[in-house]
């Protein structure tokens, strides 16, 4: 028996390989399948079924692409409807792989199709479920995505008799192998770690202490963010279909000569840069929205860019095919060629280029007493902001700053200084806002990490929302 969790850390996402006796099983795969296909071939295995623990919401699967380049078939618990091709196993249902076997455990709440899939060893004996967004390390999945008709208390109520019934009875002994690690909004507050046991969890996570029904639907359904809204999107994406990934990066990592950006820029299109920030700051083409490979990228694209209009690409030398797979996991198909030679290029042909100044912590706090019309823009979640924030800083999320909405309105004598955690969401909105109309205003290095090391700061702890 050969287990290997495939971890990408720009979503959270854990998928899985499965073998024995040279029989594969792939589980919640990525829309990029390179990977699966080429470990399969390396262990001389070939991939007998794909199993998907819900329609997920956070990305596009690979189960479709999987599905048709293997012949595998696509495995889905009780209840789930497609427009493709998919089994829908029974609860309990057995599945052989080798010498080892798979059992279906219908676990709705999440969803009402989740399921999980709990692996028997070579002598029937549990040892690993794979819990998918029904249980993560210390949380359990949010029940407010469902694509029914059912409320976020209802199915909290079903997710509590899901762990009553499901989970809870497992062996302490047995692997926990959710679909998600910490950072992943698909919970409230996932553990730092991506793997775990059924002991360590009746242990620490507070979903499966003793409680009654009305405590813990309150503790799940309390204090949830609002989702992103490219969940919806992706949930309906991996429930109705897609593009095959290799047209759709045929599409994006097409050449685009400066003149032929030019042409398009004159189109109602989306040109997005993934530099560095520390790059994009330098300078930019007008118009630009940044998004930087190097944070949670997908995830940020995802939430703030439309998915109706086509996307242009201003990426780093190299990193064309990168930028195009990121995007297409989140459900971006109408990426449509990138610039050949990058920002280089256009700065080269002479074109206008525009620029982001940055300043540093300590500088913001010399200008602070001295600039009447300085206005601090504190774009980190409210949560963040109510820890701590300078005085009379305005707190506008980026999550809300999407290419769509218009953004708040300053006045044109306002000098913004904007700020996030670390400095790389605080670019992001930067060229938002500029994209906008709003050009005076300068980025800080280093964000509330920096601001809050200065000499003299006062900290407020106390809600000042922008609306």
């Amino acid at each position: 028996m050969f287990i290997k969790q495939l971890y990408t850390n720009c979503l959270s996402e854990a998928a899985y390989y499965i073998e024995s006796e040279g029989e594969a099983a792939i589980i919640d795969p990525l829309r990029d399948i390179g990977d699966y296909i080429a470990l399969a071939k390396e262990r001389n295995a070939g991939i007998k079924y794909i199993f998907e623990t819900h329609f997920h919401a956070d990305f596009v699967s690979g189960h479709i692409d999987l599905s048709k380049t293997t012949g595998a078939p696509i495995i889905f618990g009780p209840g789930a409807v497609t427009n493709f091709d998919a089994h829908n196993a029974k609860d309990g249902e057995i599945f052989k792989l080798g010498k080892i076997s798979i059992e279906v455990l219908h676990t709705p709440g999440h969803t009402l199709e989740s399921s999980c899939f709990l692996l028997r060893d070579e002598n029937d004996q549990p040892h690993a479920i794979f819990t998918g967004d029904t249980l993560f390390v210390g949380d359990v999945g949010r029940p407010d995505l469902s694509s029914g008709d059912m409320t976020s208390e209802e199915l909290a109520s079903i997710m509590y008799d899901t762990l009553q019934n499901k989970i809870l009875p497992l062996a302490d002994h047995v692997i926990v192998y959710p679909a998600h690690g910490p950072g992943s909004s698909c919970g409230k507050n996932l553990g730092p770690n991506t793997f775990s046991t059924i002991a360590e969890e009746k242990k620490t996570n507070y979903a499966l202490q003793p409680q009654t029904r009305e405590t813990f639907v309150k503790a799940v359904t309390d204090g949830l963010n609002a989702a992103p809204v490219y969940f919806a999107v992706n949930a309906r994406i991996n429930q109705q279909g897609y593009d095959n990934i290799a047209d759709v990066t045929a599409r994006g990592t097409k050449e685009l000569s400066v003149a032929e950006l030019k042409q398009r820029l004159s189109e109602d299109i989306i040109l997005l840069d993934t530099r560095p920030a520390s790059e994009f700051t330098q300078g930019f083409i007008p118009g630009s929205i940044f998004i930087g490979l190097e944070g949670r990228f997908a995830e940020w694209a995802g939430s703030l860019l439309p998915f109706d209009k086509q996307l242009v690409l201003v990426t780093p030398a190299g990193k064309e095919e990168e930028t195009v797979v990121r995007l297409s996991r989140v459900g971006f198909d109408k990426m449509e060629g990138y610039l050949k030679g990058g920002f280089e290029a256009w700065r080269a042909a002479g074109e206008k280029v525009d620029m982001i100044i940055d300043v540093e912590a300590d500088e913001l706090m010399m200008d602070i007493p001295h600039d009447e019309n300085l206005q601090v823009v504190d774009v980190r979640k409210e949560t963040e902001f109510g820890e701590g924030h300078l005085k009379d800083a305005l707190n506008l999320p980026l999550s809300e700053m999407t290419d769509v909405v218009e953004l708040a309105q300053f006045e044109d004598n306002q000098n913004l200084y904007i700020h996030c955690a670390g400095g790389y969401r605080s670019v992001i909105a930067a060229s938002l806002l500029k994209r906008q109309g709003v050009h005076n205003l300068r980025n800080v290095l280093g964000g509330w990490g920096k601001i809050k090391e200065q000499k003299d700061v006062k900290i407020i702890k106390e809600a000042s929302v922008l609306n």
